[in-house]
């Protein structure tokens, strides 16, 4: 079994910024850098929406366009982690974030290829 736990939410001045960090753990953590991390977020009333992906080596990163030029995803392979520096937040950025675990090492796919997810963090940005 693969457990994953984010830390770093919390609350913050529109325009200001914060760092979630998803550490993994389990079993299978010798592979860890052969599969995709995603970070996805869901506000109260909205269906859970996708953020970010990085592939396993970290050469390949998608995001939203939501956030794009705002928030960037990193991973430390050697420490099994995934981090999302969260920059310029607004209010509508204020959500429960997960972060996953993919079965697969490709970044570009959707929700239905995580096999693992953390319990969230709360991040509340205030106007």
């Amino acid at each position: 079994q693969v457990q994953l736990v984010e830390s770093g939410g919390g609350l913050v001045q529109a325009g200001g910024s914060l760092r979630l960090s998803c550490a993994a753990s389990g079993r299978t953590f010798s592979t860890f850098s052969g599969y995709a991390m995603g970070w996805f977020r869901q506000a109260p009333g909205k269906e859970r929406e996708f953020v970010a992906a990085i592939s396993g080596s970290g050469g390949s990163t998608r995001s939203a366009d939501l956030v794009k030029g705002r928030f960037t995803i990193s991973r430390d392979n050697a420490k099994n982690t995934v981090s999302l520096q969260m920059n310029s937040l607004k209010p509508e950025d204020t959500a429960v974030y997960y972060c996953a675990l993919s079965r697969y090492n490709n970044p570009g796919l959707g929700p239905g290829a995580y096999a693992y997810w953390g319990q969230g963090t709360q991040v509340t940005v205030s106007s």
